[in-house]
């Protein structure tokens, strides 16, 4: 997701917790191994929640997924949500924490740029992220203020 690169250009973590920002892009279960090395991670993907609206954001722990969350509409050809469950049944999943946003749906042309919505949303997901990673001791630091509408049509090339 564009939110990932976004924080991999404006931000520098530090403190006791090695912070890396990875775009999964649509790996899903090819993720699994980079998964279990972590001890914590945190999920930045699009969700599907029952009567959600474009654009909705939503910030649960994997142990408890609200039941009006799916991962339809996401681009990985096998959900990240049964990758994490498959992750879970071998007994090898670190804690994880997902931020999630209702997507717009587009049609058959690809575009790397975002819907209004989803780009606002994006900014509300940032101060999540954010402040979770502040809760867990890590050290914040701006280093840059690229937009995600700046940062979208060059996700593909990565960060």
């Amino acid at each position: 997701m564009h939110l990932s690169n976004l924080l991999k250009v404006n931000y520098r973590f530090e403190g006791p917790h090695q912070v890396d920002v990875i775009d999964g892009g649509t790996l899903a279960q090819l993720l699994i191994p980079l998964i279990t090395s972590y001890d914590y991670v945190i999920v930045i993907d699009c969700v599907d929640a029952g009567g959600g609206k474009i654009g909705e954001v939503y910030f649960f722990d994997f142990d408890n997924v609200p039941n009006v969350i799916t991962w339809q509409g996401s681009a990985h050809e096998v959900e990240m949500l049964q990758t994490l469950r498959m992750t879970e049944v071998n007994g090898d999943l670190p804690p994880v924490k997902i931020v999630g946003v209702i997507p717009s749906i587009i049609g058959s042309e690809t575009a790397f740029d975002l819907s209004k919505e989803v780009a606002e949303a994006s900014v509300t997901m940032e101060k999540i992220v954010l402040n979770h990673l502040q809760e867990l001791g890590v050290e914040i630091t701006r280093i840059d203020s690229k937009t995600i509408d700046e940062i979208a049509p060059l996700s593909y090339k990565g960060f």
